[in-house]
């Protein structure tokens, strides 16, 4: 890093220390996109990268006043590398839950099925409901009506990209709070019916 590049870096390494707002923001612009490509590179999610990159930040600011940095750019790499493997790890274990979940939910079929998927799926629309407005609605459009996302997108005008942001958000949701009500789910899928 040449002289004058290490004393600019340093000013602004100082008044993010002090919480100037302006000098955060230079580090952002700065940053932003190379960060997301090593962290888009490594998970290969666009709405993932955006994540991880947005938690270093996020990190950034909140320990400004403690931060002793030699080299931003390899300080800022070094955080978003610890970000993805924490991501990482995160969607393996949701991974892990589903799978459990699957395979207890498989093992509770009964002859009742069509009602215990009626009652699934009333419960899933519960939860859908507690989304925002356009989470909602693609969630719903293209997950429980079955409509193509490309579609979902065209109705709603919006992008595919952004559709594909608020499905993956929903599921994400939708994944925890089902995980988190597991008890309610199984009951629904292995209660016994009453006539």
């Amino acid at each position: 890093m040449k002289e004058n590049d290490r004393k600019a870096e340093e000013i602004i390494l100082e008044s993010l220390k002090s919480g100037d707002e302006s000098s955060f923001k230079i580090v952002y612009n700065q940053y932003w996109e190379k960060l997301y490509v090593v962290a888009f590179t490594r998970i290969k999610n666009s709405v993932g990268a955006e994540e991880v990159v947005q938690n270093v930040f996020v990190q950034l600011w909140c320990k400004k006043k403690s931060l002793e940095i030699n080299n931003l750019s390899a300080y800022l790499a070094a955080m978003t590398r610890y970000e993805v493997y924490k991501y990482l790890a995160r969607e393996s274990k949701m991974k892990q839950r589903e799978e459990v979940w699957t395979s207890k939910t498989y093992s509770y079929v009964t002859p009742f099925s069509s009602l215990e998927n009626k009652l699934l799926l009333e419960f899933i629309r519960d939860l859908a409901n507690e989304l925002p407005e356009k989470c909602r609605l693609v969630f719903v459009e293209n997950k429980l009506e079955d409509k193509s996302l490309k579609d979902v997108a065209h109705a709603m005008n919006i992008s595919q990209k952004t559709a594909e942001a608020h499905l993956t958000k929903a599921l994400r949701f939708i994944r925890i709070q089902l995980h988190n009500h597991l008890d309610i789910v199984l009951w629904i899928l292995s209660a016994p019916l009453i006539l």
